[in-house]
């Protein structure tokens, strides 16, 4: 994998000082997400990704006494051992920096693609940022170094596809960076300052997690197969134990076998049952451990339920079962370990409430919850929770709701080996008007819930976003029964004007749709009207993902590849401002052999054509997933001309239209 060294974007002499001795140990962080605190836990900092502000809140008084205007969207916030403030502005391609007193923007770093993950040195010398894309293809994200002083982008690594975390281990000698969409962990080598090398590129979380009796962990699974199998995604953050030896990372396990009604749970809903253990839907949460050494997984076989036997279980389930029947737990997005190293704190975004529970053990007389949970507690937030920070004696405890705009604070008045958490006090309101209208608000709150009845049942637990991680896709391929769908992308493509709906266009409506999905295949109860018009207005505004490949002049390849989309009549079908005519087509891509087929009246039909926009950003391609890159899918099958008239395109023009493909 190549290194891309990149000249410095910005100078700015802000004359910055390391208030922390070098450390040789973990890069213990208190705080992942939105929210972060002082070091002397005076002010905690929590970012609001709908206004574009970082906001400042007075812990002692909980009153806010700042608020910054930083860059668009901004997801994430970290704050160095000098006190000075970091903000990942995933809209903006860029990171915004603030002193501590003055709360203004005291300058902005240009980065690459949707930044996400950010953390500092423990000198203080380096800020690392992981961005989702490089600035010149979206088929990798990178690992960035900046330097405090000068702002200056020292280097920019490759590691991997969509990463989203990041977290120092060995004194800050290595980075670990978590991979989002296609759940992994990556290790990068940082001893050397200036020329920092991918140490691990990846693990074998996969074939652990699917590990069969007689099948060795290494040995490669075939697919499908005739036990269940599960493709962990959505790995959103990574934090690490405060002595350095293990790193925690929250994250969802999707079932890859078919979807029928064998496994269909409670009422018949699609999604209930099959999961993980038999205990949860399709859509699993779970908390992947791994070893900090060597950045090895530790994961339970989903199968067998339980460890290998050569696991000692002292680490939390691969799986997360919730305390209580009636509260589900779901869409982990955000987590710390306290400063005893003994809790996880586990913020879950589609079910508004916090999991607390031990890291090094699986029993004991304090986890006395339903169904065999190991949750010590289960404690309710606000709507949309985002981040969580933790003062430094773990004594309190800060959650950010970022769909209500409040913090709700929280305490841990345990003693010895027990927590005990509550709320304390009124939730702290951050920002005062929303900027959504209340029906996209309203639609954003269902649109991620799998705490509503209305939208999915206790049994399922899967709300839309479990799918379709942050409005856009999983990269799954879920087995329907009419055949093999992949998740497709809502975000920017204005999903409600393009009917009819699903890979097989069965669904002449938006509300013919959501019922289908809603109560058919989620256990919700009820779906009306008002519902369906609130779940569209937000669908319609779910923010379009940055493109790398998007510029305000057409390069030459793109103008001529927008000439051979015309040339090889891929308008026929991508037309208007969707790129689809929204009929049905055959393009010679039916799956007719093997235990997951496209049934016989999609084929018969055909299936519904796609729009094409985003593209750049939701590989793999097709409804069965099998083409991985856009070149590949041209190419499959091009002398049929079954997928627009491409047999006697020469592969300069292949390149072209690709080019342009990707801009849209």
């Amino acid at each position: 994998m190549k290194r891309h060294l990149l000249a410095g974007v910005l100078a700015a002499a802000l004359g910055l000082c390391a208030c922390e001795d070098r450390s040789t140990g973990a890069a213990w962080t208190n705080a992942s997400g939105s929210v972060a605190l002082s070091r002397d836990d005076a002010f905690l900092y929590v970012v609001d990704a709908d206004t574009g502000v970082l906001a400042v809140v007075e812990t002692a008084s909980g009153q806010k006494v700042g608020e910054v205007k930083v860059g668009a969207g901004p997801e994430r916030v970290v704050v160095g051992p000098d006190d000075t403030v970091y903000v990942s502005n995933r809209g903006a391609r860029s990171v915004s920096v603030i002193r501590r007193g003055d709360w203004n923007e005291a300058a902005r770093v240009a980065v690459g693609v949707e930044p996400m993950g950010l953390t500092v040195s423990p000198d203080g010398d380096t800020l690392y940022v992981v961005n989702s894309t490089a600035l010149d293809s979206s088929a990798y994200g990178t690992l960035m170094a900046v330097d405090t002083r000068t702002l200056e982008v020292r280097w920019e690594l490759p590691v991997g596809e969509e990463p989203r975390g990041v977290a120092l281990v060995d004194g800050g000698r290595r980075a670990l960076v978590s991979l989002f969409r296609h759940a992994d962990l990556v290790t990068v080598d940082l001893s050397d300052a200036h020329q920092p090398r991918m140490q691990r590129e990846g693990t074998d979380l996969y074939a652990r997690a699917n590990t069969r009796q007689g099948v060795a962990a290494d040995e490669p699974i075939p697919f499908p197969s005739s036990n269940a199998l599960f493709r962990p995604r959505g790995m959103a953050d990574v934090v690490v134990s405060p002595e350095g030896a293990r790193a925690f990372a929250p994250t969802l396990w999707a079932r890859e076998d078919s979807l029928t009604s064998d496994g269909r749970g409670p009422g018949g809903s699609l999604y209930g049952g099959g999961g993980p253990c038999n205990t949860a839907g399709v859509v699993a949460p779970g908390v992947l451990t791994f070893n900090t050494e060597d950045g090895s997984p530790r994961v339970d076989d989903l199968d067998q339920c339980r460890p290998p036997p050569s696991e000692e279980p002292d680490f939390p389930p691969s799986t997360l079962v919730s305390p209580e029947s009636s509260h589900p737990i779901q869409g982990p997005v955000a987590a710390v370990v306290d400063p005893s190293g003994q809790w996880l704190f586990l913020v879950n975004r589609e079910t508004d409430n916090v999991a607390v529970l031990p890291t090094q053990r699986r029993t004991g007389l304090d986890l006395t919850g339903e169904r065999g949970s190991t949750v010590r507690q289960l404690v309710r937030v606000g709507s949309g929770p985002s981040g969580i920070a933790m003062t430094r004696d773990g004594r309190k405890v800060y959650v950010y709701n970022a769909f209500d705009h409040t913090v709700t604070t929280l305490v841990n008045d345990g003693s010895g080996n027990v927590a005990n958490v509550r709320t304390q006090g009124a939730p702290i309101p951050v920002v005062g008007e929303d900027v959504l209208t209340a029906q996209e608000a309203a639609g954003r709150k269902l649109f991620y819930s799998a705490l509503d009845s209305r939208m999915t049942s206790a049994g399922v637990a899967a709300s839309c976003a479990s799918c379709h991680l942050d409005g856009r896709d999983d990269g799954h391929v879920w087995g329907f029964p009419d055949g093999p769908r992949q998740t497709p992308s809502l975000a920017g493509r204005k999903v409600t004007e393009t009917g009819p709906f699903h890979w097989s266009g069965e669904f002449p409506s938006m509300r013919d749709f959501l019922d289908a999905t809603v109560r058919g295949r989620m256990g919700g109860t009820s779906l009306d009207g008002v519902m369906v018009a609130q779940l569209s207005a937000f669908i319609d505004v779910i923010p379009t993902p940055d493109n790398p490949y998007r510029s305000a002049v057409q390069t030459a390849a793109q103008a001529r590849g927008e000439q051979v989309f015309k040339k090889a009549a891929c308008d026929t079908c991508h037309e208007g401002a969707h790129f689809t005519n929204n009929k049905q087509a055959d393009v010679g891509t039916f799956i007719t052999t093997g235990p997951m087929r496209d049934d016989d009246n999609t084929r018969k039909r055909g299936l519904n054509t796609p729009s094409l926009l985003g593209l750049a950003r939701t590989a793999p391609y097709l409804h069965d997933g099998s083409a991985l890159s856009l070149k590949g899918r041209l190419m499959q099958g091009r002398a049929s001309n079954k997928h627009g008239t491409t047999a006697d395109l020469t592969e300069a023009e292949v390149d072209d239209l690709v080019e342009y493909l990707r801009t849209l």
